[in-house]
């Protein structure tokens, strides 16, 4: 990363942890932490489609849930 990007060691290593870190994240991890972020600018009635559409465009697609379910992982 270092020699392909021209980023400082450090730099880089933290880019490195950070996209790894992301791609952890469990289906329910991620429901949260998106719902927090687009809370602050959307209405729950919209957020909903919104993660449900960002759930299916990631790399590995996590299982389709209703709007019910994603509502059970953030509120339980």
């Amino acid at each position: 990363m270092v020699a392909s990007t021209g980023l400082p060691p450090p730099t880089a290593a933290r880019v490195i942890s950070d996209v790894i870190g992301y791609f952890a994240e469990t289906t329910e991890q991620f429901v949260r932490r998106r719902h927090a972020e687009l809370h602050r600018h959307y209405r729950n009635d919209e957020i909903w489609a919104l993660i449900a559409t960002e759930l299916a465009g990631r790399p590995v697609a996590a299982p389709r849930a209703s709007e019910r379910q994603l509502r059970r992982m953030v509120y339980g």
